[in-house]
């Protein structure tokens, strides 16, 4: 496989990628729920992602590196792996561009991340859902294609995009406390970073993650990255592990991490499908359910909170799934 050089991202290429990817995207909503405020005793500002081109936000980051391709790039096509939400974005993307799409997915991923990454033209491989699987079988692809290799999140073109979903952020709300998302490799959350350190670096940053997927979580109270092959939660799209690129933001500029367990992100996701009346995907719901597990640190304060996706199988529904 490819390496990815490791060149971290500045706040420069955050502003040329807000500018890139600009006709490709969203200027997502901001959206309140005073039932949900009085719950928490914080004042909440739901950034929600799920509005956005392909249903996530990560097709800010898959965006951004399609458009700052080369010709000669962008000639043999891009490929990633992914369990879902990077693999449709960069499909979308890539079809923007007119170019070929070549995503590794795992089996067990919703039909529903893969009927929208073959509606947008990307060509499917499957793979077991583990790390080491995803990458074996990505390298046999990659090297079948010759495609340009754009990793989910340990890419700074991608982080660079993520980046710009807080830029809006700050922008729509003022004078925000604290921004919290979900981490999975931790793309959204250094491009949360990248941003807020340059731009609002009173702003705290926190992460929440699925106790049962809870290796970033342990990465950052050891010091040091530890990964998980196969983690099992409800919350798919946080399944992988943080890499070197992520670990850079993640460590430097985190204030706190907490994990929620699998009822938890349920009744949080269904609290907000039930008085927000928005679609989330479980990932997205795992901010809220920290909010709620942890009242004493979030009290008080005005805290962003990023809806990261809303593509759920809508005939898989954990809470009917009992």
């Amino acid at each position: 496989m490819k390496d990815i050089v490791m060149d971290i991202p500045r706040l420069e290429d955050m502003l040329n990628a807000r500018d890139r990817i600009a006709p490709y995207v969203h200027r997502t909503p901001v959206l309140t729920s005073r039932f949900i405020n009085e719950l928490t005793g914080a004042e909440l500002f739901f950034k929600c992602e799920n509005f956005q081109k392909a249903g996530a936000f990560k097709v800010r980051g898959a965006s951004n590196a399609v458009f700052g391709l080369s010709e000669d790039q962008a000639a043999r096509g891009v490929a990633t792996h992914s369990s879902g939400n990077h693999a449709l974005s960069l499909s979308y993307a890539a079809g923007r561009r007119g170019i070929p799409c070549h995503v590794v997915m795992p089996r067990t991923a919703p039909e529903a991340k893969k009927d929208a990454v073959r509606g947008y033209g990307g060509v499917i491989t499957e793979c077991e859902p583990s790390t080491s699987s995803r990458e074996e079988v990505f390298a046999k692809v990659q090297a079948q294609t010759g495609a340009e290799f754009v990793h989910p999140y340990n890419d700074p073109r991608v982080i660079a995009g993520q980046g710009t979903c807080s830029a809006e952020l700050i922008e729509q709300v003022q004078k925000l406390d604290a921004v919290i998302a979900p981490i999975g490799g931790g793309g959204m959350v250094s491009g949360t970073c990248l941003t807020l350190s340059n731009l609002a670096p009173d702003v705290k940053i926190y992460a929440a993650e699925p106790e049962q997927a809870d290796d970033a979580y342990r990465s950052f109270k050891a010091g040091h990255i530890i990964a998980d092959d196969a983690p099992n939660t409800v919350a798919d799209g946080l399944k992988v592990p943080l890499k070197e690129l992520t670990w850079h933001f993640v460590s430097r500029h985190v204030s706190d991490m907490f994990t929620a367990n699998e009822q938890e992100i349920i009744d949080a996701m269904r609290l907000i499908w039930a008085r927000m009346k928005i679609v989330m995907e479980p990932s997205s719901a795992v901010p809220l359910a920290c909010i709620l597990k942890n009242p004493d640190v979030f009290r008080g304060q005005r805290v962003g909170v990023i809806v990261t996706g809303g593509n759920v199988d809508l005939g898989k529904l954990p809470w009917n799934n009992g």
